[in-house]
């Protein structure tokens, strides 16, 4: 079939803005793509929310989280307590030194001072590493046994504890967040 040319751009379109678009079954963040639905550990998990944590007074942009639940919560303390697998994948959009990283979690685990956790944060921190952009670390919240760790797709291994694991996920989701947008989008609030 013979088309005239000032018909193809129309037919194409259509199919241009389709493979454009985003598709239904991911959610983006600053340009970041997150799938909707994950299989973890035998588990159908949903996407909460998509969250950016911002950094110092300039309010640099360091990584986008998504936050992956087996029911969907917008209530944090829910999401804390839930005795369900979860997944938190963070996805580094700055490069981020490793001193920077182990200072974040000593910090965030200080929220929590339990001197139980020292050991187990000490042990998140010797698995850190460099994070350039692009870069993902993944926590995987296995309940009755504690966090599985992966940095950029390898697994360090799994932290022991129901208490280390809620006392990770509320670095995030307790009182006092890295910045507010970033638990907000978590709880699937905008995604700042």
């Amino acid at each position: 079939m013979n088309v005239p040319s000032r018909y193809r751009f129309g037919l194409l379109l259509p199919l241009l803005l389709a493979a454009a678009a985003p598709s239904a079954q991911e959610a983006t963040c600053r340009e970041i793509s997150f799938p909707r639905h994950l299989q973890v550990s035998g588990s159908d998990l949903t996407l909460n929310g998509l969250g950016v944590r911002k950094a110092t007074f300039l309010k640099v942009n360091v990584y986008v989280a998504a936050l992956y639940v087996a029911q969907p919560s917008r209530d944090a303390k829910t999401i804390i307590e839930s005795d369900k697998p979860q997944q938190l994948t963070l996805q580094f959009v700055r490069n981020v030194g490793v001193d920077d990283l182990r200072k974040a979690f000593v910090e965030g685990f200080e929220r929590d001072p339990s001197p139980a956790l020292k050991e187990r944060v000490a042990r998140l921190n010797g698995w850190m590493s460099d994070m350039k952009t692009g870069q993902r670390l993944t926590f995987v919240r296995v309940p009755h046994s504690g966090v599985q760790v992966s940095v950029n797709g390898e697994q360090k291994g799994l932290i022991e504890g129901d208490d280390f694991s809620r006392a990770l996920i509320s670095i995030w989701m307790g009182a006092i967040p890295p910045n507010p947008e970033l638990k907000s989008g978590l709880l699937g609030g905008e995604c700042g």
